[in-house]
């Protein structure tokens, strides 16, 4: 089945949902983005992945004062996958209180569920250098 406009408006909206949910500390709502068996590889951090939205929900309390303040996300870019999934890729800048911001990469599976699209497994990776290494000639 392809993807329609109303899907991709949906995924998109559920994508840019994550930063409000976290944002405003409405963990309890994170069943909104997430399936409950979701994988949230944070291993680019050097971090184990959290699995099912309980873990993810205990590591954003146990980060604490240690959250961006504000997350955005931009740049989202939706594929259908062929076994009716999709493929979402975006990326995210978090600001932290002192104002310093970080950069990453999410890499979204998400599936169709009765109650809408859900994240069921996410990649982060930190944007650490430029052109992500690439050197000029030479």
């Amino acid at each position: 089945m392809a993807l329609t406009s109303e899907d991709r408006l949906a995924i998109t909206e559920l994508i840019a949902m994550h930063g409000h949910l976290v944002d405003d500390g409405l963990l309890d709502r994170l069943e909104e983005l997430f399936t409950p068996d979701v994988v949230y590889d944070v291993t680019d951090f050097g971090q184990d992945p959290l699995v099912g939205v309980a873990a993810i929900r205990a590591a954003a309390l146990a980060l604490g004062a240690g959250n961006p303040v504000a997350h955005h996300v931009t740049n989202v870019v939706v594929h259908e996958a062929a076994d009716g999934s999709a493929r979402a890729r975006s990326k995210g800048l978090g600001v932290r209180a002192d104002g310093s911001c970080g950069s990453v990469t999410y890499d979204d599976i998400l599936v169709r569920t009765p109650d809408g699209w859900r994240i069921g497994h996410r990649t982060v990776t930190a944007r650490r250098v430029p052109l992500n290494g690439l050197t000029g000639p030479g």
